[in-house]
């Protein structure tokens, strides 16, 4: 008989301290509380723990230590009319698990219900299809590492699917590819650095399950949108091993991303768990105290409040459910060492009630945390209950994906009708979201594509989703795309199809870096990544998603506007343009294509698809790091969105009396080459294209 200590309830999960291991679970509904050990056989040892404090059950077992295999039975009630469905006969996942082996198989036995009588009780054991959570050694040489903590204004975010980045890279060696050790391979960080990138947001490494009906057709989650563990990388993306080895590679990734002075932001999702509605299956927090863990409905116990689409969501008013959040964010800082997270559907966290709470507890939470509230916080500001999309509405000490200036970015490069002036906003920092907030213009996230959607190339060349690989019959993924197939739909032949889907996406790529705020490029953007027109490719773990190094490369393209933002602050200002001043001591002003500044009636014209921009580099009211002023180049951008060609007129010599071209969408490889401008010269504008001109000395 093994000996076992009392322990102790604090901290949560499975701690060595180098002689044995302390295993603590939070149950506030259980009778009693089995620890489950394995061996490499699948044989299974019980133990009951010993005590329990604060609902907190736990115990301590010498000489136990990293590579043990785990998972926990819980005793209590079975009662769905009263939110709880504890069941022993079912193996349970640590959810302070900090690794897990293996995945899910799935059978009848994960679920306490028959499916031929769901009022059943199913005491079948699920031990031998439940994959295990292991001990880790904590431990790691992170020698000199630092987080490169750089600031908003400066950063750019590049968004990837950890094994979709690199799964098909020739550069990468074949078993490194889609796994962390791939996105730390020399020559994933000399791309990365090569396009300016400072922040790398990887969509969900938390440990995560495909849904069954998923699996039923073949298919699987991509994207991992399905968390069953809050603590634990995703196994399947390591390269080394699942008995702990997957921890050690993640620290490796981000240790080695730092060096090159690259952020790790986070996709995280505490909104709901991989387990589904009051029919999923019992994998972790379901069985082990059910009415702490999710929002259920007051009526009847027996179902979930669902805001988030996927069955379920956590019970962030209940103090156990917030305390595993902040936990949780708090070990990928301290000990992963990551620099932000990005919430998905956050609003469903602000949800207090039924409303959308901005001084929600949640937030309360982060506000004071003097670890958490020192990183990078973006919220995603919707989720799919009544009230929740909520863009511009979250406190100050967040950022948000700004879902306004995707869509007014891509309704004005498809050509709608009265666009202009929201374009204009998006294009300046959104104030009218942000600034009553006291935020700056960083607060905005500024995206065109992202995960969701249509890919950059797909973007200009689909007017409508193709799903059918989904096996949903087209019904899945949005129908409010915002594109423009370029006048054929699908893959095309036809040069002028083709130049024009060119232009169009070097039009997007210039706009996301040249406006204020925080520009996020989607991995696989810059080399031309296709989806074949499927805007909801969650379940396509295949060449769907993967990035295909060999496609069109818009790469270059991407490398001018990264230095051109970089070399320029005009580009990142800290604060609002006051639009102050009239004509060139402004700060910012809008010009007509006769090179006038535009009036409220210009403005207002519905058709009105052309528009000049004039920066003023020596107009920049926030200092430096040092408190010096800030002086730049002034800059004028011509816009031109319209079907047809359009003649600028440069205005007048107060602005500048010469000009030099600094970029061209319709000719981007000859801006150096053409010959300086002067004051109230005309310019051409093919149609659909900007261009970029510099005041000359």
């Amino acid at each position: 008989m093994r000996e076992v200590w009392p322990g102790d309830p604090y901290p949560l999960g499975a701690t060595w301290d180098g002689t044995g291991t302390n295993f603590a679970l939070f149950s506030e509904v259980a009778h009693q509380v089995e620890l489950c050990m394995f061996d490499a056989d699948g044989h299974e040892t019980r133990l009951a723990l010993p005590e329990v404090d604060g609902f907190v059950w736990h115990g301590y077992l010498p000489g136990i230590g990293p590579g043990q295999r785990y998972g926990y039975r819980v005793h209590g009630p079975f009662d769905p009319r009263e939110g709880h469905r504890c069941n022993p006969a079912k193996l349970l996942l640590d959810p302070y698990g900090k690794a897990v082996e293996g995945g899910v198989r799935w059978h009848e036995s994960l679920f306490s219900y028959r499916f031929a009588d769901p009022d059943v009780l199913n005491e079948d054991d699920s031990a031998p299809y439940m994959p295990k959570n292991v001990v880790i050694n904590p431990f790691f040489d992170w020698a000199d590492d630092r987080p490169p903590r750089v600031p908003y204004h400066e950063s750019v975010i590049y968004e990837a699917h950890v094994k979709g980045l690199t799964k098909l890279h020739p550069g990468v060696p074949a078993e490194q590819r889609g796994t962390y050790a791939g996105i730390a391979h020399p020559v994933m960080i000399d791309h990365l650095l090569d396009l300016g990138v400072t922040a790398v947001e990887l969509m969900p490494v938390h440990q995560s399950i495909p849904e069954h009906a998923l699996v039923a057709r073949g298919l699987g989650n991509y994207w991992g949108y399905n968390t069953i563990g809050f603590f634990a990388p995703h196994n399947a993306y390591g390269s080394s091993g699942q008995c702990g080895e997957q921890v050690l590679e993640f620290k490796a990734m981000v240790r080695a991303l730092h060096e090159a002075g690259i952020e790790v932001i986070l996709d995280v999702v505490y909104n709901h768990t991989a387990e589904g509605d009051h029919l999923g299956p019992t994998l972790s927090f379901r069985g082990i105290d059910n009415a702490s863990y999710y929002r259920l409905r007051d009526d009847d116990k027996r179902y979930h409040l669902d805001y988030t689409g996927c069955g379920n969501s956590l019970n962030v008013r209940n103090p156990h459910a917030l305390q595993l959040i902040m936990d949780s964010l708090r070990y990928w800082i301290l000990e992963m060492h990551v620099d932000g997270f990005r919430f998905d559907l956050a609003s469903a966290l602000a949800r207090e009630l039924h409303d959308v709470d901005r001084l929600a507890a949640f937030f309360d939470l982060v506000q004071q945390d003097p670890v958490v509230s020192q990183v990078k916080l973006i919220a995603e500001p919707w989720d799919v209950g009544e009230g929740g999309y909520q863009v511009g509405n979250f406190p100050p000490l967040w950022t948000e994906w700004n879902g306004k200036y995707r869509d007014t970015v891509r309704d004005f490069w498809r050509g709608s009708y009265a666009t202009m002036p929201e374009f204009a906003s998006r294009l300046t920092g959104s104030s009218d979201l942000y600034e009553h907030s006291a935020r700056r213009p960083f607060a905005s996230i500024n995206f065109v594509t992202c995960h969701d959607g249509f890919t950059l190339t797909d973007l200009v060349s689909y007017d409508h989703k193709h799903n059918d690989a989904n096996g949903e019959d087209n019904r899945d993924g949005t129908d409010d795309n915002r594109s423009w197939n370029s006048g054929v739909e699908g893959p095309s032949r036809d040069p002028a199809v083709l130049d024009l889907r060119a232009r169009q996406r070097r039009n997007f790529l210039a706009t996301l870096f040249l406006s204020q705020g925080v520009p996020m490029l989607s991995h696989g953007d810059e080399l031309g990544r296709t989806q074949r027109g499927n805007n909801n490719a969650y379940c396509q773990d295949n060449e769907i998603s993967w990035v295909h190094w060999g496609d069109s490369d818009d790469t270059e393209f991407v490398r001018i506007l990264s230095r051109l933002r970089r070399d320029h602050p005009v580009f990142r200002r800290r604060r609002f343009f006051t639009g102050t001043g009239t004509g060139a001591a402004a700060d910012i002003a809008w010009l007509t294509p006769a090179g006038e500044s535009m009036t409220d009636h210009d403005w207002n014209v519905g058709f009105a698809k052309s528009l000049g921009v004039f920066l003023n580099g020596d107009a920049i009211t926030e200092p430096d790091p040092r408190g010096r002023r800030v002086r730049d180049d002034s800059f004028l951008l011509l816009i031109n969105a319209g079907s047809a060609p359009v003649e600028f007129t440069l205005p007048g010599g107060e602005y500048g009396e010469r000009w030099e071209f600094a970029l061209d969408t319709a000719e981007p490889g000859t801006a150096g080459e053409r010959p300086r401008v002067k004051a109230r010269d005309t310019v051409p504008l093919t149609d659909r294209s900007l261009t970029v001109l510099r005041r000359a000395p």
